[in-house]
């Protein structure tokens, strides 16, 4: 962690198109007791500013969907977050957010996660923490499909529960709205799980 939270290679040597062009500030909550992990995109405006994990709506939204609550999700002994890149990556033209940093998947994730001996629940949001954890294939579909097979997904490996979720942004309150079986099928058995983990 400490490494991680010194790494300046996305501003200073990145191996990917242009430098960051601000100072970075990885954002991420990781134990080796964690039993739960949260594995995300990237740290938007907000949660670069305060360096606190899904310290947004969207957290807020989370933690609803999850029914635990703030202190609950911040203790790191339960509950760890990691996202595709570590650092807020920058805002396109037109304000919305860059892709995460991929310096960060290729350095540090693998390693991460091989530190997390207690893993039992992993939480996928987004194209781009599925494309990286289900693979290239079950990505191409894109997220509204992948969360469909959510049921096949969580039912296939029984030591590690893996939960594909649409970002918990407001962009997706529409998605919501047509998708009602994502709260009543698959946010109770979410729940029972992350229940389970952090009791």
């Amino acid at each position: 962690m400490a490494s991680i939270r010194a790494c300046r290679i996305c501003r200073d040597e990145p191996l990917y198109g242009k430098p960051l062009d601000h100072e970075p500030r990885p954002v991420l909550q990781v134990s080796k007791t964690a039993g739960i992990c949260i594995a995300s995109q990237a740290p938007g405006t907000r949660v670069h500013a305060s360096g606190r994990p899904f310290d947004d709506p969207s957290g807020m939204r989370l933690r609803q969907w999850l029914a635990i609550d703030e202190a609950q999700f911040y203790d790191a002994s339960k509950v760890a977050i990691i996202p595709m890149g570590f650092c807020f990556p920058g805002l396109r033209a037109d304000g919305s957010d860059l892709p995460p940093r991929r310096e960060c998947a290729d350095i540090w994730r693998t390693g991460l996660f091989a530190q997390l001996p207690n893993l039992k629940l992993l939480l996928v949001i987004g194209s781009y923490a599925q494309q990286w954890h289900f693979g290239r294939d079950t990505a191409r579909q894109g997220v509204n499909q992948t969360v469909q097979r959510w049921r096949e997904i969580y039912d296939a490996d029984t030591s590690l529960r893996r939960f594909p979720l649409p970002h918990p942004s407001w962009h997706n309150n529409r998605w919501l709205i047509q998708n009602p079986w994502f709260e009543t099928d698959l946010l109770p058995i979410l729940r029972a799980n992350v229940r389970d983990l952090v009791s």
